[in-house]
């Protein structure tokens, strides 16, 4: 007896698929519900089958990062049996993880940080005014959703689109601006930034 054929069956998930990947690197602007701009970059769609008693049943499986590019980022994995319906979920689950990065400034990192997560680490250096983004992959994508113009960043051991991403956010989180150090430790931002008796520090160091 012949079986109807499935809506993510082999056949139709091909097409599915490719279309999926010839979407990775678009962007597309949203807004939220706090009325700002927010831009999503989908990182990257893979194909999973789950093998089940009438045969292999395909889904796919989204990794989205959403930023406003003014600090704020987060990242989201979605799956389902079709491409847009996992892109949605992925993108729902980033607006709901949604971070703020201190930037020095609002365009590189204040210092160089190293982010770990599984078998993956990243190694993210601030950079000076034109260097722009150094990084390559799933890295790239955070950064430029995030609104950072200059960074270096290297990733080594893993290249798992998900542990770059983990790792890429714990280096990120780890990041902190001298005021939030200088609040935290009870102490003036010139003590930390060794500035003369009787010098202010300057709104740049600060990141007033």
């Amino acid at each position: 007896m012949a079986r109807e054929p499935r809506s993510g069956g082999e056949g139709g998930g091909g097409g599915d698929r490719g279309r999926g990947r010839g979407r990775r690197d678009d962007n597309r602007q949203q807004q939220s519900a706090d009325g700002d701009d927010l831009k999503d970059k989908l990182v990257t769609i893979n194909r999973v089958a789950k093998v089940v008693k009438g045969g292999r049943r395909f889904s796919f499986a989204a990794l989205v990062v959403v930023g406003d590019q003014k600090g704020r980022v987060g990242w989201g994995a979605g799956k389902a049996r079709e491409v847009p319906e996992a892109i949605r979920k992925a993108t729902e689950r980033a607006k709901r993880t949604m971070i703020r990065v201190a930037m020095r400034e609002g365009r590189t990192l204040h210092h160089d940080v190293v982010g770990e997560f599984g078998a993956g680490r990243v190694y993210l250096r601030s950079a000076p005014a034109g260097t722009g983004i150094i990084a390559g992959g799933p890295m790239r994508a955070v950064f430029e959703t995030l609104g950072m113009g200059d960074v270096v960043a290297k990733c080594t051991g893993t290249t798992n689109p998900h542990n770059m991403i983990k790792a890429t956010f714990a280096g990120l989180q780890r990041a902190a601006s001298p005021r939030s150090v200088a609040s935290r430790r009870g102490k003036k931002v010139g003590d930390l930034l060794g500035t003369k008796k009787g010098d202010e520090p300057t709104a740049e160091a600060a990141n007033v």
